[in-house]
């Protein structure tokens, strides 16, 4: 055997192989590309606190239709889920709390 031939077994180039997809830490749960639908949906689930429904329940309304907006306008950004949430909530939390305060007024006038 010459000196050549003990250098070891030939080189295998190395073939090419698909890079994983790149994906986010969440798994795509939350929907950080569209921050509206996800302060909507925080505010609509802190709106069923009692009297924190009428202060938190407008804006989830509000951001939960900006998020749907934005949704639709750029795909990528997700968070359809998280906006109808915020609008339903946010939405039938201000209706109850503003009832519960009308309630609560047009009672005491009657004393």
């Amino acid at each position: 055997m010459t000196e050549s031939d003990k250098t070891g077994p030939p080189l295998v180039p190395p073939t090419a192989t698909a890079a994983p997809p790149q994906t986010d830490a969440t798994g795509g749960l939350i929907p950080y590309k569209n921050v509206p639908a996800l302060v909507a949906y925080y505010l609509g689930i802190f709106s069923l606190i009692p009297c924190l429904g009428l202060i938190l329940g407008l804006p989830a309304l509000i951001l939960g239709i900006i998020g749907l907006k934005r949704a639709a306008r750029q795909p990528e950004a997700r968070g359809k889920v998280h906006a109808w949430v915020g609008i339903i909530l946010g939405g039938l939390c201000a209706v109850a709390n503003l009832a519960i305060l009308l309630l609560m007024i047009s009672g005491a006038a009657l004393e």
